[in-house]
């Protein structure tokens, strides 16, 4: 928050400074109007307090999933896991996919956070293939448990990637 405030309050000096006075403007060029360099801080602080929001909501969101769960190599959704095959990464899954989906819905009207976005497709799209390929029911056929690794793969890396894609949003990606 400090270093945003920090962020938009040099932009404004450097707006304000870069403007010149009326006198020294060139002939047939004005200064910048005030009300312009107002108007960007403001937008770029609104921005930025969006950004926070958005990350505080993902964070309390992800959390007790993440703790519940496990991320990485500490989710049953792992490709090294043993029960990657089993109802706890389903039951990790659809917990991944229902905060990527609440994640998107936060984010949806507005602009910005591209990174977040992707993640939410990724995620929501892993999710959706792991449960159609029954991955979570211990599938026998080689082709089925090689076609459950990518997405498992995705899920088990998703809370952090849904962290990564909100601090991203505070920088503007």
């Amino acid at each position: 928050m400090v270093g945003a405030a920090c962020g938009v309050a040099a932009l404004a000096g450097l707006l304000a400074g870069c403007g010149g006075s009326a006198e020294s403007a060139a002939p047939g060029r004005s200064a910048s109007p005030p009300a312009v360099t107002s108007r960007a801080v403001d937008a770029q602080a609104s921005r930025v307090a969006v950004a926070e929001h958005v990350k505080t909501l993902v964070e309390g969101r992800i959390s007790p999933d993440e703790t519940r769960f496990g991320s990485g190599t500490g989710s049953p959704c792992a490709t090294s896991s043993a029960r990657m095959f089993t109802a706890a990464c389903g039951s990790a899954a659809t917990a991944t996919g229902a905060d990527a989906a609440f994640v998107r819905q936060q984010i949806q009207p507005h602009q910005g956070f591209a990174t977040l976005r992707s993640v939410t497709d990724k995620l929501m799209t892993a999710v959706s293939t792991y449960s159609r390929l029954g991955c979570a029911a211990n599938p026998t056929a080689a082709a089925t448990r090689h076609a459950c690794l990518h997405p498992a793969a995705v899920i088990a890396q998703g809370f952090p990637d849904l962290r990564d894609g909100a601090n991203l949003g505070l920088h503007g990606a």
